[in-house]
């Protein structure tokens, strides 16, 4: 199935949270993409990666919980730096492939402690890094 059959419904009209997790196009471990934006700026902060257990959890607590490929676990964004992800709002793209996340970010979001992890600009036939880390820890 896919959400296709969803597409000509009005604003307003309603669909079960299930029947959404049940169509939303997975990879091959059950991830799905899912971006960071802080919701009152409109900034793209991150892109990470979500599974329905850590969907639910986001959805459950305010917290922003993400699965780590790297690590093979689930990561509560900010656990161990304090620089949680509240989330303010889920939105899925009309696919199914991919989340939108809008957030409430302390602190910066990149491991790199930067505000965002996309500071590899694209300058002509160069990369120059766009932004510095911050010093707050």
């Amino acid at each position: 199935m896919s959400l296709k059959e969803y597409e000509n419904l009005a604003k307003g009209d309603r669909i079960a949270l299930d029947t959404i997790l049940a169509n939303l196009k997975t990879d091959d471990s059950g991830l799905i993409a899912a971006i960071a934006q802080q919701h009152d700026t409109g900034e793209v902060l991150m892109l990470a990666y979500m599974n329905e257990k850590s969907i639910r959890e986001s959805l459950e607590t305010g917290q922003v919980c993400y699965w780590s490929r790297s690590r093979q676990t689930y990561w509560r964004k900010g656990e161990s730096s304090g620089h949680r992800q509240s989330l303010v709002s889920m939105s899925f793209d009309c696919d199914g492939d991919c989340i939108l996340l809008k957030v409430d970010q302390k602190g910066p979001a990149c491991h790199t402690n930067r505000r965002d992890c996309f500071f590899f600009a694209v300058d002509g036939d160069d990369v120059v890094i766009s932004s510095e880390p911050s010093i707050e820890k």
